[in-house]
């Protein structure tokens, strides 16, 4: 991980600790469904792709977590993913981007092709993609942070997947020797992530709604 990389990580502790708000899974998925709405999913990526920073942070939390209504996502476990998957190991990262793109078409807010953008660009070193990229990479992690604080059940990060899980304790530097436990939830399953006696709770949920 180069420079650019990591200061990427480390600003990130520090982003998107400040407005909390309870998630509320039934009001976005009717609110994503709604075309009179403000939060209508199609209204907000042409929002998203076209001007990230324009976002606020009530739309970011409707894209994260609308995201787990759609009927057409991504998943790590497609063809098209584990393809793009072996170039971007193979450091062919033009032909990885290219793959990236496409699939990010399909599914914008997906985080794990976000990230593998931008490793991508930062590998390039080209600022101008990494920027855009990250700008809409945090905007959706800062729906995560802003969910909760991690403190206890109730006040638990709230993440789409197992997969965001992982993005998010590397965001929020939980450290690699940390155990973790898990234990039943409405909705979910609670992971409980503990280290120095300090402990993080992270729900995820299930998309069963």
């Amino acid at each position: 991980m180069n420079k650019i990389f990591l200061f990427f990580f480390l600003m990130m502790a520090t982003f998107g600790f400040s407005q909390k708000s309870k998630i509320n899974l039934d009001n976005i998925k009717k609110e994503i469904a709604d075309k009179e709405s403000d939060f209508y999913y199609e209204k907000m990526l042409f929002k998203y792709k076209a001007l990230p920073k324009s976002i606020d942070s009530i739309e970011a939390q409707h894209l994260y977590y609308g995201r787990t209504f759609l009927e057409k996502t991504v998943s790590t476990s497609d063809d098209e993913f584990k393809k793009l998957l072996k170039d971007f190991n193979k450091k062919n990262y033009p032909e990885a981007i290219a793959k990236t793109r496409d699939l990010l078409a399909k599914d914008p807010t997906n985080l794990d092709l976000l990230m593998i953008m931008l490793q991508c660009y930062d590998k390039l070193q080209d600022v101008k993609n990494f920027s855009y990229y990250l700008s809409q990479f945090k905007l959706l992690t800062s729906a995560i942070l802003d969910s909760g604080d991690g403190k206890s059940e109730d006040s638990a990060f709230v993440v789409n997947s197992v997969g965001d899980e992982y993005i998010l304790i590397n965001v929020i530097q939980i450290p690699r020797q940390a155990s973790r436990s898990s234990k039943p939830a409405t909705g979910g399953m609670f992971d409980i992530w503990e280290n120095n006696n300090t402990k993080t709770y992270i729900k995820v949920i299930y998309n069963d709604f």
